[in-house]
């Protein structure tokens, strides 16, 4: 399963707009997902969740409704500010994506996606005045201007471009030694799936592609992404890095995948592969099992 997918939550659309029924599942039976901050809390030893009550909610905290658990409501309070740096700078994070349940992990990423999304959005962007959580927290609603907003997901494509049998993978200057990924990035305003891919292979590596495909996606709550993983064909091999995106981008055979693949997640001497909880494991596992 990839990371973050298939949570368990009923989101149950049709109780977002009913404010009486939202209030009565406002309850003793009702679920609060224990957050520190943007951050999880969990039992490290059985990789579950931490699950409190709404009383253990600040007094004044907004709460969204995630949806129902085994038939009961769940809702996560919204932290006092959102996040302030990149995933990768809170190994916190990382930690608790190697320790939570597919299940678990995938209810954490939709709640902080949400409340972050919240924390950051406390004004009105089209007149600056204050908003106020509506649609169970689904919406924000601009009490002067009367403009709704809506929780933000930014489109990333992410694609395996091949070659006479290999894939080109490149490295950001962030990436531990010997890490290497599948070329990725935002879809801009205007732009099909298949135009993001092309693009951006090109500006980062020089590179024209062709026969672009979708495999699998991925929701990516660092903030709020949704990872379009897709492949490509290339009908050259000539690379030009750009390098105020990626330190390097190289083609790498089939054999050198499937050994560093077998080699686990101290990789060879050359390559470590990606990671489980990445949707570029899962997109290069694909071609290698092809």
């Amino acid at each position: 399963m990839i990371a973050f997918s298939g949570s368990p939550l009923d989101r149950a659309d049709h109780l977002r707009t009913d404010r009486e029924a939202l209030a009565e599942l406002m309850n003793w039976r009702a679920r609060l997902l224990k957050l520190d901050g943007l951050l999880p809390s969990y039992d490290a030893v059985t990789g579950e969740i931490d699950w409190g009550t709404l009383a253990d909610a600040p007094e004044d905290a907004e709460l969204v409704f995630l949806g129902l658990l085994d038939g009961k409501a769940c809702f996560a309070a919204v932290p006092a500010e959102g996040a302030d740096g990149p995933a990768y700078a809170q190994p916190q994070v990382w930690q608790a994506m190697q320790v939570l349940s597919p299940s678990d992990l995938a209810i954490y990423g939709g709640a902080r996606s949400l409340v972050d999304w919240h924390a950051r959005h406390r004004f009105c962007a089209r007149c600056g005045s204050g908003t106020a959580l509506a649609k169970g927290g689904w919406q924000r609603d601009c009490s002067a201007c009367g403009a709704a907003h809506f929780p933000r997901t930014d489109p990333v494509t992410i694609m395996l471009v091949e070659h006479e049998g290999r894939l080109l993978l490149g490295r950001q200057p962030r990436f531990p030694p010997r890490v290497h990924s599948a070329l990725a990035g935002f879809v801009e305003p205007g732009e099909t799936i298949e135009e993001a891919v092309a693009r951006e292979v090109f500006e980062e590596a020089g590179v024209r592609v062709r026969d672009v495909t979708y495999i699998a996606s991925q929701p990516w709550p660092f903030p709020s992404q949704l990872m379009i993983g897709c492949h490509a064909h290339a009908d050259d091999d000539a690379i030009t890095v750009d390098t105020t995106e990626l330190e390097e981008a190289r083609w790498f055979t089939r054999a050198e995948l499937e050994d560093a693949r077998e080699a686990g997640p101290e990789g060879n001497e050359t390559l470590i592969f990606p990671r489980s909880w990445a949707i570029a494991h899962h997109l290069v596992t694909w071609w290698l099992d092809r």
